[in-house]
């Protein structure tokens, strides 16, 4: 039977697919890719001569009802992004709620995202956590970021390299100063780096040294204490 599949693309290293995913991409009847440009590149790496069609948020609600006619009618579709999971602050939700809505078969393949390797490599609690992805560029900004100050649980931020600084300063104002964080860059890439530091501190960092690449800021909750500090009480 026909369905849509979501798969996982690397976000960095192109080795990082997986083998599944790679049968999946061969079997497909048509990819659907956020940038034909960036997913023809790895399917150039590994020989998959697969059709392409365009599919982003500029033009997702036009092309969903074709694609799922396209389903019904016995095409396999497979869903990337550009890098990671699809749906992850990435296109993906719109199609999977109307094949789920028309009873087409949704299958989600496991793989590489940016929240998880940098979650586990800053240091922080992983035990709870949110995934906030962007922060509102205008409208509604600072009063999420007053919700946030109370937040418990370990918190994971999607940024670009021209906001992070003004980023970490209002994550600083919000949550305060002395709050640790640990910045992700590159995930996966000849350049990856994480900082380390307080909010202050890492934002000072980026401020003087020019942000490059992607980034994955985790930011300790609200009244976090390590099991060392725990202990001495």
């Amino acid at each position: 039977m026909s369905k849509l599949f979501l798969v996982p693309t690397p976000i960095g290293n192109l080795g990082d697919i997986t083998f599944r995913a790679l049968e999946v991409l061969r079997s497909a009847g048509l990819i659907l890719a956020e940038d034909t440009r960036t997913t023809r590149v790895l399917l150039n790496h590994y020989s998959i001569d697969v059709p392409l069609q365009s599919h982003h948020k500029f033009n997702e609600h036009k092309s969903v009802e074709s694609v799922c006619n396209k389903i019904e009618n016995g095409t396999v579709v497979a869903l990337v992004s550009d890098a990671g999971t699809p749906g992850i602050s990435d296109p993906g939700f719109l199609i999977v709620r109307h094949c789920l809505e028309r009873g087409i078969e949704v299958e989600t393949l496991p793989g590489a995202t940016a929240l998880i390797p940098a979650l586990v490599n800053s240091g922080l609690p992983c035990d709870r956590f949110c995934f906030e992805g962007f922060l509102p560029q205008k409208k509604g900004r600072q009063t999420r970021l007053k919700e946030l100050a109370g937040e418990e649980r370990t918190m994971i931020f999607y940024e670009s390299p021209f906001r992070v600084v003004k980023t970490l300063q209002q994550l600083a104002e919000y949550l305060g100063g002395e709050r640790r964080v640990a910045v992700s860059r590159e995930l996966t890439k000849k350049f990856e780096e994480t900082v380390r530091g307080t909010l202050a501190s890492v934002a000072e960092h980026f401020n003087i040294n020019q942000p490059r690449g992607e980034f994955v800021i985790v930011v300790e909750g609200a009244g976090m204490k390590s099991k060392k500090e725990k202990d001495e009480e």
